[in-house]
């Protein structure tokens, strides 16, 4: 076990299956939802980049404040807050994307704890908030929690080769090797500990490193000038680690911590099950979906790499594909145009990012804002871009019914998609194997599409996999829609020189059901497709077990 999984298990966030011990704290065991009633600072960045400091703390304040309090009361808050934080010269300015310029590194940072505090939690956890900050950045904001620690607040975090000003400022210190305790005490005092047992720190050197050296036995490789890569290196660091680890077990601080637990689990019974998790809210279901879509809307507008790019592209493919088949003819090459235009536009996909969900609000509200923003905003806009230009510039059925119905099966294909991808990746935490098993997807339903082979043609016993393809029914669909009613020969030639004629003739040789209900029944597959995956999407998210 690492620091990182350390930390996780002490602030409730690890899957406790397979985990022996107790946490307690003040000598009671854990609430079920002491994750909500503590503060967890991540090293990733939890903020939104595209809305501004203030409405960052904000959301948080919204969702994570009891409903008792009133907007008035926690935006009094907020602004105390961001005061406390030094944050009050960017309050409103944007936190920043890789497209964005927004705030500092430390302002970042600063901004990220302020969205634990805002529920002032009596405890706050924070995993490695130097990570990424330079020496001064860094030195700022744990000066900024050194404060909050005066105050009465409790902070616990693990951290990775500090400097010594940053050092300083510890009152307890844990050192683990391997997931071994070999240190815990006073960091005041562990300097004169590691000298006792024969470690002694040089003059002018960072007690931090100080540590490291001595833990991994680097100083172990100095002193007997040794091949680092050596043999007897390794068995130098292995015996180090159990020394190490004997004298910690017989030194003053270990019996000192072992007399403290003992006189606090005398007379109380152990628990031997794992311990409940559970997640509050302190909010309902509508204030949360409020919140939760104006933000995922406003980070939409505001980001232009999933809106005005996205529009952007599209409407340049729209526009080359038009200018491709401009004015498309009714003879033997527009039968031809046709399909291949339809092809086309049904070979369109999407990708999905699986984004993570910390407690701040239901699973239904995350579900539905995620269905209303981007699966419905973001494939419905740019399918409607490409069917408006495109169609009139090729010059496909000039009906308005036709016009909506190829618009209407675009839309419903593209939904059909994201939902497919959805259910592939809500429970892949690695994004290349979610993109693997959809790059799997994607070639076998277009096979079993009719792009690439005649699907009449394929054997019986292969032939039901076309079921599955989502391209399929939307591609069926779109050449009912448009060969129906078209006449390819203009009476002046012969059968013999055109013998598709109609397109009657051209659907029933691809082997098409042009009737009313050939046409609806792929609507209605798609539909039935889309509740299965979103139904499969919701299922996975329920079921995955809320554990950083």
């Amino acid at each position: 076990i690492g620091k990182s999984s350390f930390l996780d298990v002490l602030a409730a966030r690890k899957d406790p299956a397979g985990l022996t011990g107790e946490v307690l704290i003040d000598g009671a065991p854990q609430p079920p939802n002491f994750k909500c009633l503590s503060g967890y600072v991540v090293q990733d960045d939890v903020v939104m980049g595209t809305l501004t400091v203030r409405e960052n703390l904000s959301f948080s304040a919204a969702l994570r404040l009891p409903s008792t309090i009133s907007q008035q009361e926690k935006e009094q808050k907020v602004d105390k807050l961001i005061q406390e934080l030094g944050l009050t010269r960017v309050a409103n300015s944007r936190v920043g994307t890789q497209l964005i310029r927004g705030v500092s590194g430390g302002e970042r940072k600063r901004t990220n704890i302020g969205m634990e505090l805002i529920i002032d939690p009596p405890v706050l956890f924070l995993d490695e908030p130097t990570t990424g900050l330079d020496a001064s950045t860094a030195n700022s904001v744990l000066l900024l929690l050194k404060r909050m620690a005066r105050n009465g607040r409790t902070i616990i975090l693990s951290i990775h080769q500090p400097r010594y000003s940053i050092y300083r400022l510890f009152d307890s210190l844990t050192l683990l090797v391997h997931g071994k305790l070999v240190y815990h005490g006073p960091a005041q005092t562990a300097l004169e500990y590691f000298s006792d047992i024969g470690y002694t720190c040089e003059p002018h050197n960072n007690p931090a490193d100080f540590f490291l050296d001595v833990i991994n036995g680097d100083s172990i490789s100095v002193a007997l000038n040794l091949d680092p890569d050596s043999d007897s290196v390794s068995i130098s660091r292995r015996g180090i680690e159990d020394k190490l680890v004997e004298e910690y077990i017989n030194c003053y601080h270990y019996k000192q911590t072992k007399a403290e637990l003992e006189m606090i689990i005398r007379g109380k019974q152990l628990t031997t099950t794992a311990p409940s998790r559970t997640i509050t809210y302190n909010t309902s279901f509508l204030t949360q979906f409020r919140w939760v879509l104006k933000r995922t809307f406003k980070n939409i507008m505001l980001n232009p790499q999933t809106s005005i790019a996205q529009v952007a592209v599209t409407l340049f493919l729209a526009l080359v594909v038009g200018a491709i088949f401009f004015d498309v003819k009714n003879d033997s090459s527009g039968i031809q145009n046709r399909y291949f235009i339809i092809q086309c536009k049904m070979s369109y996909s999407s990708s999905y990012h699986h984004e993570y969900i910390s407690g701040y609000y239901r699973l239904s509200v995350y579900f539905l804002s995620k269905i209303l923003s981007d699966i419905i905003t973001l494939r419905t806009i740019p399918a409607m871009v490409f069917t408006c230009v495109a169609y009139f510039m090729i010059g496909l059925k000039p009906t308005a019914e036709a016009f909506f119905l190829f618009m209407f099966t675009v839309i419903l294909a593209a939904y059909t998609a994201t939902s497919m991808a959805l259910a592939i990746s809500a429970d892949q935490t690695v994004v290349a194997i979610a993109n693997i098993f959809m790059t799997i997807a994607c070639v076998f339903m277009m096979i079993f599409a009719g792009l690439l082979v005649n699907l009449p043609s394929i054997v019986p016993w292969l032939a039901w996999l076309k079921y599955l393809s989502i391209p399929r029914y939307g591609l069926t669909a779109l050449e009912i829609n448009e060969f129906t009613g078209l006449k390819f020969c203009d009476g002046s030639n012969g059968s013999a020189y055109q013998p598709i004629c109609t397109g009657e003739q051209f659907l029933e040789d691809q082997g098409v059901d042009y009737s009313t209900w050939g046409f609806w029944q792929n609507h209605l597959a798609l539909i039935i497709m889309i509740i299965c995956f979103l139904t499969i999407t919701y299922l996975k998210l329920r079921f995955i077990r809320k554990f950083t």
